[in-house]
């Protein structure tokens, strides 16, 4: 039996047994490479092939099935058909074996019979406790103590190289991905994991299983969902405390997965600005190309992360060729990452170390006199000490490829310098990236790999726990929609400023006295029409009590079904903007700042946080939308009160912990900023219960 104090951490990747069922005789099959793989590699445990039509495969012995084994194996990879892994891993359950790796799919990806399939396994580990990796999973590896329970072709491979990386994925193949891409950069990893459908195990919780492991120092993720952000989240967060970084890359960076919902927030904050917003929050730095993904972690190992409100970071550009070095600068300013030009002190250095009188820019050039090693080095002694860079980009041309002693190993030399350093090799120069793979410098491929992980690194930001909010369900809401008077009134319990409001019935033959002044703004009240505007439900700038009648009339005639009007003072102020709340399905509550009125979603100029919010983020989130930077005083225009747009954010964002009613969906749209010292006044509100 598995001994009972043996951690999850070591029944998945250092297991002192395993089992294979299903293994196949043919070690060209999918079926047959796990035994093959762990022989090859130096698996020291004992290894159980279970396959019930045969005594032998691959010239060991193999047993019929789990329950003929000598001893219950502490990890099961199951390698069978589909309908015979679920009964395998009942058996698994039955027998109390720790952990399962699942290969098979036809599962959730194959619809309602998949669902129903993966119902199953989930009642499996709620009834036996045991822990499922998959299905869909091309396995689990740990190089550093051999076990190599994988179907990944990429593993039959000789001299694979160890090292200090966690490397997990959705994607099955992509684990290979890594080992192969890595081992061509001199980059090694610590263990690999392909999680598959994560129907009991996802990464977070896996990842977090191996936070303590003295031999990672960090990870690389490849996310093609947020399913079970939670754990992700809470793993993240530990992996800060402990200064282990995450790299991740995440499929969907196009606008087709974007779920359009009932508010203008719905559509605005698409699948993948979420995922960004999510990623950022929890520290995980997030790369949008697959060499940055395998090339970046070095960086990201040296760059700390600034502290809240800190200056923004900075990087030096220096280059013996300049073209070269202007293909990393233009992606940079892509992704919004200006390079810093040196100070004259800097510059001034510069000369009396190296000689070379540089020409005051952004860009470093150091000319081809930099292909020697007593200028390079000079020049990175100076900028690695130099107080107005956090970081250091070396982009060396032809002498990498055949001199790396005059250009790369200076900078294999300055590895340990004050500040990071990053390398862009121009030429094909694959033994000198090995070389500054092996001393920890992050050398790149190609300029775009180059500045996505610089940029990554300069961005990322100190996690931030956040108050718990409810669960998630409120996502999937199919509730009622509140009319506008309802939204009022919650915004009220709230704490959102409203203009004054009174319903009126549509029927009404004399106009009653307003608890307000003309003009007016006359709308359909309904709670089945959350765009009032759309289908001529709304007049503006009404002078009098006949223009009241003449308004309800015209709206009555627009929409045969209303019942009531809401009747509102006019307001203007020094600005508008749109505030909303969404729970999404995979992240939970999100709180949005946009540009407001009808052109919102056209524009896409906003901010997202996860909810709920306090002020600093709400400051931060006013200071992202391009257009609130006129309300600020611009120019000498009027300012607006951002104050009071930043605690009306706040208390919005403050649905994420609100029970009753359960919110699945919230906007005000517009909020009328205020000149400063005045306030805000939200006069439309729309609200979608779950």
């Amino acid at each position: 039996m598995s001994n009972a104090n043996r951690t999850l951490a070591q029944y998945l990747f250092a297991p002192q047994s395993v089992a294979i069922v299903g293994q196949s005789n043919d070690a060209g099959k999918t079926a047959g490479r796990p035994l093959k793989y762990l022989r090859q590699a130096g698996y020291a445990g004992r290894i159980y092939p279970v396959n019930a039509r045969r005594d032998e495969v691959l010239g060991e012995r193999a047993w019929p099935s789990l329950k003929a084994l000598p001893e219950v194996p502490e990890h099961v990879y199951i390698v069978a058909p589909t309908e015979a892994t679920i009964e395998a891993i009942e058996e698994c359950g039955r027998l109390g074996v720790p952990v399962v790796t699942a290969l098979a799919n036809g599962f959730s990806e194959t619809g309602a019979e998949g669902n129903a399939r993966e119902a199953r396994l989930r009642e499996i580990v709620a009834r036996t406790g045991i822990r499922i990796v998959g299905p869909s999973s091309l396995g689990i590896v740990d190089m550093r103590h051999k076990s190599f329970l994988t179907a990944n072709a990429a593993f039959d491979e000789p001299d694979l190289p160890v090292g200090r990386i966690f490397a997990a994925s959705h994607s099955g193949g992509m684990i290979g991905t890594f080992l192969s891409r890595g081992k061509a950069r001199g980059i090694g990893f610590a263990s690999l994991v392909s999680v598959g459908n994560e129907v009991d195990l996802s990464i977070g919780e896996i990842c977090e299983a191996m936070l303590d492991d003295p031999g990672i120092d960090g990870y690389v993720l490849f996310l093609e969902s947020l399913r079970k952000a939670n754990a992700l989240r809470s793993f993240a967060l530990a992996a800060a405390k402990r200064g282990k970084p995450i790299l991740a890359y995440k499929l969907g960076r196009s606008d087709a997965g974007r779920e359009l919902a009932v508010s203008h927030t719905g559509a605005l904050a698409g699948e993948d600005d979420i995922a960004d917003v999510f990623l950022a929050e929890c520290g995980i730095a997030r790369v949008d190309t697959l060499e940055g993904l395998i090339e970046g972690f070095p960086l990201l190992a040296r760059m700390p992360r600034p502290e809240s409100g800190a200056r923004r970071m900075t990087a030096a550009v220096v280059t013996t060729t300049a073209g070269g070095a202007t293909m990393v600068v233009d992606p940079l300013a892509s992704r919004g990452i200006e390079v810093q030009r040196p100070s004259a002190d800097t510059l001034a250095r510069i000369k009396s170390k190296t000689g070379v009188d540089v020409t005051p820019a952004r860009l470093i050039d150091l000319t081809l006199a930099g292909a020697q090693y007593d200028v390079m080095k000079g020049a990175l002694d100076v900028l690695t000490s130099a107080p107005e860079f956090d970081l250091v980009v070396v982009v060396v041309g032809s002498s990498a490829r055949f001199y790396p002693d005059l250009a790369v190993k200076p900078i294999i030399d300055s590895a340990g310098a004050q500040k990071p350093i990053a390398a862009f090799l121009v030429p094909e120069a694959p033994e000198a990236l090995k070389q500054l793979a092996a001393a920890g410098v992050p050398g790149f491929h190609t300029p775009e790999a180059c500045a996505d992980v610089v940029a990554a690194a300069l961005k990322r930001r100190q996690p931030k726990a956040r108050a718990a909010a409810r669960t998630h369900s409120a996502a999937h809401g199919t509730g009622r929609m509140l009319d506008e008077i309802e939204a009022y009134a919650l915004l009220d319990r709230l704490g959102v400023p409203r203009a004054p409001s009174i319903a009126i019935d549509v029927n009404i033959t004399a106009p009653p006295a307003l608890p307000f002044a003309y003009p007016a703004a006359v709308k359909l009240l309904s709670a089945e029409i959350a765009h009032k505007s759309d289908v001529g439900g709304v007049i503006l700038n009404v002078r009098d009590g006949d223009g009241l009648l003449a308004a309800i009339k015209t709206i009555r005639g627009n929409v045969p079904k209303a019942a009531r009007v809401l009747v509102q003072p006019m307001a203007s102020g020094v600005g508008e903007v749109l505030i909303g709340y969404r729970v999404d399905a995979d992240v939970g509550p999100l709180v949005m700042l946009a540009a407001g009125g009808i052109l919102a979603e056209i524009h896409r100029d906003r901010a997202l946080r996860l909810a709920p919010i306090d002020l600093d983020d709400a400051r931060e989130m006013i200071g992202e939308v391009k257009a609130l930077k006129a309300l600020s005083g611009y120019r000498g225009r009027p300012a607006g009160d951002l104050d009071a747009l930043a605690r009306a954010l706040v208390a919005l964002s403050q649905l994420a912990i609100l029970d009753d009613p359960a919110v699945a969906e919230a906007e005000v749209n517009p909020l009328i900023v205020l000149p400063k010292g005045q306030g805000v006044l939200a006069v439309d509100a729309l609200v979608k219960l779950a």
